[in-house]
């Protein structure tokens, strides 16, 4: 044999060799595939007893929304919202005045729930009339039913009717006193029941808002202190006619600082939502009128219901340091009103609306529940608005609005309502009295 092929063998002999031995090494054996085996074994049953002891959260779906929630109900996602879709026609307005239109009154989606259990958090907005605006965006915490936190934008604990869901309302629009409370505002508050829920108290520093307004921000560094106290004392009584008797007071005081350009005043509106009062505006920072100094409002509120029954009444008084030029005049508006609702198919009245015993189903004859509602309320400017801040002749220094109404529950989520207003004014033409508004309402509602 040659050298040359002697050579060659020899080189493809030792590469052999050494791709037997590499692969020896790199093969497992027997023994290390089924310690591979049980390891995968005791990690699948990890896994197993991890998904059992955490099993899948739950998902609902009903009349009041979509909830998505763990097992154990430490974390939750509502998803609710409600359409509020309105007709307003002004009758005898042959100034034409007012405008008759439907209107998308509100559209607001609703994100709600729950972390960790104790902490609850709600994101509200609304695109009513075309535009966008923030109403609710805030975190709470829950230690126990007489001790709550609440942080960021949403309702203070002022006004009676304010704090009333938009979807459980007597009538379609609110009544004259939200025109001197806070609507809307950023702030912290303390609130809870207490005595088995008998007594109910709530208390809060904000940003503070004017009159009838509400607010993302601030322009001064003052706030306001507001509070309230309700009480229901019959509640765990045996006398039925009695339990649902409410009694509270609420009042809220701070500082207002306006501004030529934003003056911390706002205008009144009627229940149809036109503006019958106003203050002086001028383009000259010197004669513009703002609020500058003291703010203190104070309303005494009171709810009844027995079974068909539904009584609401509320006061609200909102005295303001007002500027104009050189001099500061202490004023001091009036609000108040009283409501009324009999349910006329028998169901229970209640401050969050009707649930029908028998929701509509023609098929089957039922047709819901019908509510029958009556309102009378007054609002007056302080006489000392008059002549410097305001004009009388252009704004009224008084209103009397009464209403009656008819509310269609077709079912929890479903509802009709058509009303009827009347106001009356003291004051606000070139000739004496601004003519009446008679409106006519209607709305259809969806909400979940």
């Amino acid at each position: 044999m040659s050298t040359n092929r002697f050579t060659a063998w020899s080189c493809a002999g030792l590469a052999f060799a050494a791709l037997t031995a590499a692969a020896q090494e790199t093969l497992p054996t027997l023994s290390n595939l089924s310690e591979r085996v049980a390891i995968l074994e005791q990690q699948l049953a990890r896994a197993e007893q991890a998904s059992a002891s955490s099993p899948p959260p739950v998902i609902t779906a009903g009349p009041e929304g979509f909830a998505l929630t763990s097992h154990d109900k430490a974390f939750q996602l509502k998803m609710r919202g409600y359409v509020q879709t309105d007709s307003r026609f002004f009758l005898d307005d042959d100034a034409g005045k007012s405008t008759d239109a439907f209107v998308v009154r509100r559209v607001r989606p609703i994100w709600e729930g729950k972390l960790y259990r104790d902490f609850d958090y709600r994101i509200m907005p609304d695109f009513g009339g075309g535009s966008a605006v923030l109403q609710d965006a805030y975190l709470g915490y829950t230690a126990s039913p007489a001790f709550k936190l609440r942080a960021g934008k949403y309702r203070p604990p002022l006004g009676l009717e304010n704090l009333q869901s938009s979807t459980d309302l007597m009538a379609v629009e609110r009544g004259l006193p939200l025109n001197l409370v806070p609507v809307r505002d950023v702030g912290l508050q303390l609130y809870g029941d207490l005595l088995d829920g008998s007594l109910s108290y709530a208390a809060g520093v904000f940003n503070g808002v004017p009159d009838g307004a509400s607010g993302d921000g601030d322009s001064n560094d003052a706030k306001d202190a507001v509070g309230r106290l309700l009480a229901t004392p019959f509640r765990t009584t045996d006398v039925a006619a009695l339990k649902g008797l409410t009694v509270g007071i609420a009042a809220s005081a701070g500082d207002q600082d306006g501004t030529p350009t934003s003056t911390g005043l706002s205008s009144f509106k009627t229940v149809g939502q036109q503006t019958f009062f106003s203050y002086r505006s001028s383009t000259n920072a010197d004669d513009a009128t703002r609020a500058d100094g003291n703010r203190v409002r104070v309303s005494p509120q009171a709810l009844y219901y027995y079974r068909s029954l539904g009584l609401l009444a509320e006061y609200v008084r909102s005295e303001q340091d007002v500027t104009r030029g050189p001099a500061t005049t202490s004023l001091a508006n009036e609000a108040w009103q009283i409501a009324a609702a009999w349910v006329l198919t028998g169901e229970s009245a209640s401050y969050k609306g009707v649930t029908p015993d028998h929701p509509f189903a023609p098929a089957e004859g039922h047709w819901g529940a019908f509510e029958l509602t009556a309102r009378y309320g007054e609002l007056t400017v302080d006489d000392a608005a008059f002549p410097e801040l305001a004009d009388i002749s252009k704004s009224a220094r008084a209103v009397q609005a009464w209403g009656v109404g008819l509310n269609w529950y077709l079912n929890r989520n479903l509802k009709a309502v058509v009303d009827y207003d009347v106001s009356t004014f003291d004051g606000g033409a070139p000739t004496g009295d601004r003519p009446d508004e008679q409106a006519l309402f209607t709305r259809l509602q969806v909400a979940f």
